[in-house]
């Protein structure tokens, strides 16, 4: 199709999560060119796999010829993960990598070539990085949120620099520039106690848990216990990450407590409404820190993803905003004491977050659209 189709100078197609949601990096992007009124004749598409309603673009479902059609039209791609191979890019083209994330894990080139394989399609090491490399060569241009995430970006997808642009994450502008009415709305969507804190609840995935629907993981939680200890004071957000295909069932009884919320539902709504993030090895708690509220680790499995899976760009924990727990009682613990270093905190956000002022998304429009 790219053969007998000419490239639209003013078309622009988002992809996010290989068409899992209206969400993350191409949204602030999208938002940001819709209210731009130097783009006011250009028309926004997006690919998604669901039929949801997104005021100012045409939605296309994905792998439909619309959706194949609108790929090959589109002057420019904005894209937050890696695109499946089959995908064919034209001269005349502008791919613009957002990528998803400050990365803690080792990506692509910088993960071990141990003989394992890598993810459910259990590629090799040579066929997993053949995969990025197939991908990253396309790039014109990839996000940075910061000088840390450029060193590792240049090692782990064998980038040129000057591919990369360092101008902060566009889907964190909302971190900085919410209002407490705003905030409200949203706390308000998800029904929540008012005279209750929330702590969001966000585990993430594990390469070597998986079955033919996709990634498992047997979460080392006792909600149980953790409305025993902080049921007085707080509510828990649950959001597991989308990889993960065996959702954790809440118990009928903890629903008071524990609110179960859909993979796909924005995380930056989340954490705005949230005042206390529990994480293991995701990158949701390099956006979390701008907003400056406590942080906590729990990693039951610390050796074994350290050393055995993917290991870490950072010195852990001495690199983290907080220590780690490995074990509920002590991140119970820690949480019930009320005690925080927002010292660490603020020592981490000046190494990470100092382009996170609220105008990422301004930035990256003037650098690739002009």
């Amino acid at each position: 199709m790219n053969l007998f189709v000419k490239t639209n100078d003013k078309t622009v197609f988002f992809l996010a999560f290989d068409g899992r949601g209206y969400l993350d990096n191409p949204k602030a992007i999208f938002e940001g060119l819709l209210a731009d009124l130097r783009f006011c004749e250009y028309q926004f598409v997006w690919g998604m796999n669901e039929q949801t309603k997104i005021d100012g673009a045409k939605r296309v479902k994905k792998g439909s010829i619309q959706y194949f059609y609108y790929l090959s039209k589109a002057k420019y791609w904005v894209v937050n993960a890696k695109m499946p191979e089959y995908f064919v890019k034209k001269s005349d083209q502008i791919y613009l990598q957002t990528w998803h994330g400050t990365p803690l894990k080792r990506l692509a080139h910088d993960l071990p070539d141990n003989g394992l394989t890598y993810y459910r399609s259990k590629q090799s090491y040579r066929e997993m990085t053949q995969s990025y490399d197939k991908d990253s060569k396309l790039w014109d241009y990839l996000i940075s949120a910061t000088p840390f995430s450029t060193e590792v970006f240049t090692s782990a997808f064998q980038l040129p620099r000057e591919k990369i642009i360092e101008t902060g994450y566009p889907r964190n502008d909302v971190l900085v520039t919410a209002s407490e009415s705003e905030i409200k709305q949203i706390k308000a969507k998800y029904q929540l106690p008012s005279d209750k804190k929330v702590i969001l609840y966000a585990p993430t995935w594990r390469d070597n848990t998986y079955n033919l629907k996709g990634y498992t993981f047997e979460l080392q939680v006792d909600f149980t216990k953790w409305r025993e200890v902080l049921g007085q004071e707080y509510v828990i957000l649950f959001k597991p990450h989308y990889l993960i295909a065996s959702r954790f069932q809440v118990p009928t009884d903890l629903t008071d407590f524990v609110y179960e919320l859909p993979a796909n539902d924005e995380i930056s709504d989340l954490y705005l409404i949230s005042d206390v993030l529990i994480t293991d090895y995701s990158s949701v708690f390099f956006d979390y820190a701008i907003l400056n509220r406590p942080i906590y680790f729990y990693m039951s499995d610390f050796a074994t993803y350290k050393n055995d899976l993917r290991g870490f760009y950072l010195s852990v924990p001495k690199d983290l905003p907080n220590d780690i727990c490995q074990s509920e009682d002590d991140l119970l613990e820690a949480i019930n004491s009320g005690v925080f270093d927002y010292q660490r905190l603020s020592e981490f956000n000046q190494k990470f977050n100092q382009l996170q002022d609220g105008m990422a998304t301004k930035r990256v429009i003037k650098e690739v659209f002009g």
